[in-house]
């Protein structure tokens, strides 16, 4: 398949889309006979971000629940370029964004950065277990994920794929600034592994100054089937998994310029006699797992009004992520290996906002120190070792009059990967110098047309401190550009109509971490390019169209000079949304995935289609009044199906019920 024939399909996607929104409104005329009430203006479940030449997506409060997810990777998977690897439950699932990412022998691999308020979370290359994204989506509030290199430098170094950042939930979101307590009772039914969900969330604000969160959330599921009734993964056994986010803030000074916020995360698993590869690819023997992951930050800012630039902020950030395992059968190296990252950063930044002629600037600085220690695992796939790195960065978003915004950036770091003491003295040292520019240029009409340019390189990892690899640096060079279209009363009067194109092409040199088991069979450089959608159409009357694609193709080079197509390409796929909002009160919303067969290199992931219905009624007064009653339906006809990437078929129709109350 070239690429030409991949645009030729976008393009024509692209029209039946622009066709289908504009054939939308012949249907969509209001009458009385379904009128419930007033109507919301022009608005859909998700905006697309057109004011940025930034490829990047924002999933908020709303639509987090909306979704009914269970896992974060099931919050995401409606964004152009993400791909799921068995994405219903934390344990053996994964991320992959453009490509990069999970795989069905690491859940990451290290080219995805994943921030919870901030703090680093995921392993390197922790094999044959997932992500460890182990974490639930009631403790958030925003999901924002940005795909590629250009947007990552203020983040980390690496980025090939994208970075995933998540924050937590605040107390203001439930006080809404009145003082007092608030809280928030939410109970989720599922009827496809039994699955039940409970999250309380307590608020207290007693001044203007101080505000405090409490949240407990509990998840268990248990062995779910797919459409033919078949049970998915049924030797891991049921899921209980509790997680609480305790968060404070307290604002003083003058205007109340100042405050300090801490947060801290947790959520655990325990896991008996189950298969140690968590993919379920390889039978390696049985295992009793334990796994903890906790999160805490500290963040001070310092933001005086009458100081533009000025807005400093110090953070101290802390992440431990630990999976102890014990084979059923043992003793064995492997299986009996526990791993355990804990990542400590310090990061000082500040965003300045001053003019230079008729350039105005936004110039966000920063210098981070981040240490991370691997406990040793006495298996050599899981080598311990501490990890210190220096880095700076500087990105300068600067407007230059209506038209014209460009923004480069810098990243330096440099790193010593030091050899845990129980197995050596040896120490490795690298840095690199990364950046690119982004450049936005707006028409005054609606239209805007981008473009970037970046370089980034993935430094060395501990796992590789054992191997001959732990002194060379994965680089990454990726150009992209694209078109953009926000306006209003575009088809009719109060309608509007926003839809991003991007195109990105990817070449990857030097790479180190698809090694094989002989020759020709190592990847030693990669080049992708696809073309990603987001569209938003929303009537006057209420009703709205999202809709994003993503199409891709690419090649990797292995050790002598051979090529062939990439095992990680993601399937081509268009996921659209299509819905009604009467008023604040009840949103219907029906949505299609459909992936296109993938059929390349001796590869071949069928072609599906899958329907899921929403439904959200939130009673405006009376008894209920306060409370949210959500009802869902996903694979609607029952659908047997693997989605790419995967290593196990997707779930069959499942109802779910979510009530909450707020009071």
């Amino acid at each position: 398949m070239t690429f030409r024939t991949t645009r030729a399909r976008l393009c024509a996607s692209t029209a039946a889309l622009i066709t289908f929104s504009a054939a939308s409104g012949a249907f969509a005329q209001d009458t009385t006979e379904d009128y419930l009430g007033e109507i919301v203006l022009g608005e859909g479940k998700r905006s697309v971000q057109t004011d940025t030449a930034i490829p990047v997506t924002v999933v908020d409060q709303a639509e987090i629940e909306d979704r009914q997810a269970g896992t974060i990777a099931e919050l995401i998977d409606t964004v152009p370029g993400v791909t799921l690897v068995n994405g219903t439950t934390a344990a053996g699932s994964g991320i992959n964004i453009r490509g990069y990412g999970a795989n069905s022998t690491y859940g990451t691999d290290g080219k995805v950065l994943v921030q919870i308020d901030g703090a680093t979370r995921g392993s390197e290359e922790l094999y044959r277990i997932g992500s460890q994204l182990y974490t639930d989506p009631f403790l958030y509030r925003e999901v924002e994920v940005l795909r590629g290199s250009v947007g990552s430098f203020e983040y980390g170094s690496g980025v090939f794929g994208g970075v995933v950042r998540l924050e937590t939930i605040d107390a203001s979101d439930l006080t809404k600034g009145a003082l007092g307590f608030a809280g928030r009772q939410t109970l989720e039914f599922s009827t496809n592994g039994n699955g039940l969900a409970s999250s309380t969330t307590l608020a207290w604000q007693p001044d203007e100054q101080f505000e405090v969160l409490f949240n407990y959330s509990r998840r268990q599921l248990g062995v779910r089937t797919d459409g033919e009734g078949n049970q998915i993964n049924p030797d891991a056994g049921d899921i209980d998994d509790p997680s609480g986010l305790l968060k404070a803030r307290y604002t003083f000074g003058a205007g109340n310029d100042q405050f300090v916020e801490f947060s801290y995360s947790k959520t655990q698993q325990e896991q008996f006699d189950v298969p140690y590869d968590q993919f379920g690819t390889t039978a390696f023997g049985n295992v009793d797992r334990y796994i903890e992951n906790e999160v805490a930050t500290l963040r001070y800012n310092y933001n005086p009004g009458d100081v533009a630039w000025l807005n400093v902020t110090a953070e101290l950030l802390y992440s431990d992520e630990l999976v102890e395992s014990e084979a059923i059968v043992g003793p064995n190296p492997l299986l009996d290996a526990d791993n355990r990252y804990r990542t400590t950063t310090f990061r000082v930044k500040n965003e300045a906002l001053f003019s230079t002629g008729t350039i105005d600037h936004e110039l966000r600085t920063g210098i981070e120190f981040i240490q991370r220690k691997r406990s040793d695992a006495t298996a050599g796939s899981a080598p311990g070792g501490t990890k210190e790195a220096l880095a700076f960065y500087a990105v300068d978003e600067m407007q230059i009059g209506d038209r014209w915004t460009i923004t480069p950036a810098l990243r330096y770091e440099n790193q010593t990967i030091k050899q845990d003491p129980l197995n050596g003295n040896a120490e490795y040292d690298k840095d690199a110098l990364m950046g690119g520019v982004s450049a936005r240029y707006a028409f005054g009409n609606g239209w805007a047309v981008f473009g970037s340019a970046s370089y980034t390189e993935n430094l060395p990892i501990i796992d590789d401190i054992d191997t001959g690899l732990i002194t060379q640096s994965e680089k990454g060079r990726s150009y992209e550009i694209g078109v953009a279209y926000d306006a209003v009363d575009v088809f009719r009067s109060g309608d509007s109509l926003a839809f991003k194109v991007n195109y990105y092409n990817d070449h990857l040199t030097d790479l180190t971490t698809y090694q094989g088991r002989g020759p020709g069979t190592t990847v030693e450089g990669l080049d992708r390019e696809g073309i990603e959608l987001e569209a938003a159409y929303a009537m006057q009357n209420g009703y709205y169209l999202d809709a994003n694609a993503h199409i891709s193709q690419g090649t990797a080079t292995f050790d002598g000079g051979a090529q062939g197509d990439w095992a990680q390409n993601p399937q081509d796929n268009l996921r659209l949304t299509l819905g009604r909002k009467f008023s604040d009160e009840l949103d219907l919303s029906w949505e299609v995935e459909a992936a296109k067969r993938y059929d390349e290199g001796g590869t071949v992931s069928p072609g599906f289609g899958v329907h899921n219905l929403r439904a959200t009624y939130v009673p405006q007064n009376g008894v209920l009044d306060g409370s949210t009653i959500r009802f869902g339906v996903e694979n609607l006809f029952d659908k047997t199906y693997q989605p790419r990437l995967s290593t196990r078929n997707a779930t069959g129709r499942t109802f779910k019920v979510t009530l909450s109350t707020t009071f």
